[in-house]
């Protein structure tokens, strides 16, 4: 089977850039009329998102092996974003995980002319990637951290944790809770202050960052400050009825997420336990506070609806925002269209409040 080239993945997204910044009018009168599902119209960019990715043909998710797919999806994020966000800096590490050490990348805002005290230390924000736990890396996910650092003015501590089928179920939380506890650790050598790192990340990674509130939280170490959530992923076990309505897309499908799923566990069971699926967990109390944000038009957005209030009623504090018009996955077009950059920068100011302005 073809598979999409690197040169069609970057017409493609050349393509869209140009088309954006077209009158909306006029790309209105080129797309036709708005995708209406569930009262929710889909953003004028993502519907032109969906056009373009038609001319990639690229192969559905569950026919491609494990190499292919991690090779589509890093391309495909390389594309999408174009060129580097500027004004952080990078710092390639390795933390511990759960055994051995594991990638990391350290994104520093640049401060001009600006300088801080001694021992005035930032605030730094653990980011673990989406990717089904099977898929993408530090590079997939640069730029959005970039941005992250860059606006929020907080450093951003994104961690490679183990990938399954090689390592399945339960290494990623391990890896994450392990790599928390050493980002806690080491704040300060890394310029952070201990009492101000916040967990956060998409999809899978989100579900790593919630695990991680949970799990760190009354075993005796720091637990996090606050924890952002995008899409996340929260309930292998079942599935609700945003399924139904968006179960053949627009952007992620009830297929790959059951693709992902079966190369995450090893044995269905492990779907019930809270470490995999933290919807299932019976106790909630004094997690950190959340804000998550659902995307519209997303299989997943009724686990994360059902999740925050599972929050709010355990007495968390969360902030939950639904971004009707956009699919899941919002974060790789940040760099092409102004919707998703701005659901971004509604978490960016959660993070600001929770870490800077405290």
């Amino acid at each position: 089977m073809q598979r999409t080239s690197p040169e069609l993945a970057r017409l493609r997204f050349a393509l869209e850039r140009g088309l954006v910044a077209l009158p909306q009018r006029l790309v209105r009168l080129l797309l036709g009329p708005p995708l209406v599902v569930d009262g929710q119209r889909l953003h004028l960019e993502a519907q032109l998102a969906l056009i373009t990715a038609a001319l990639t043909r690229a192969p559905a998710l569950q026919t491609m092996s494990v190499a292919e797919a991690r090779a589509w999806f890093a391309e495909d994020a390389r594309a999408a974003a174009g060129r580097k966000l500027g004004g952080v800096r990078t710092d390639e590490l390795a933390v511990e995980g759960a055994t051995g050490p594991l990638p990391a990348r350290l994104y520093t805002p640049d401060r001009p002319g600006r300088s801080r005290a001694d021992g005035d230390q930032q605030g730094l924000l653990v980011y673990f990637h989406g990717g089904g736990f099977v898929v993408c890396d530090l590079d997939t996910h640069d730029n959005p951290c970039r941005f992250l650092a860059r606006q929020a003015d907080v450093q951003v501590l994104s961690v490679g944790y183990r990938l399954a089928p090689e390592q399945p179920f339960p290494a990623a939380i391990d890896d994450a809770v392990a790599a928390f506890r050493f980002a806690v650790e080491r704040a300060r050598d890394l310029g952070a202050d201990p009492a101000r790192v916040a967990v956060g990340g998409d999809s899978a990674g989100a579900n790593l960052a919630t695990g991680v509130c949970r799990l760190a939280r009354g075993d005796g170490g720091s637990a996090p400050a606050f924890q952002v959530l995008l899409y996340p992923w929260l309930d292998l076990s079942s599935k609700r009825a945003s399924y139904e309505l968006f179960g053949n897309g627009p952007s992620l499908s009830e297929a790959e997420v059951d693709w992902f799923k079966d190369h995450y566990l090893s044995h269905a069971d492990d779907a019930l336990d809270p470490r995999c699926s933290p919807l299932l967990a019976e106790d909630l109390a004094g997690v950190a506070p959340a804000f998550l944000a659902t995307a519209g038009f997303d299989p997943l957005r009724d686990e994360g609806e059902e999740y925050a209030a599972r929050l709010s009623a355990a007495g968390v504090a969360v902030a939950l925002r639904r971004h009707s018009d956009l699919t899941h996955g919002f974060l790789k077009t940040i760099s092409i269209g102004h919707a998703s950059r701005e659901a971004l920068l509604e978490a960016v100011g959660a993070l600001r409040l929770a870490l800077v302005q405290r």
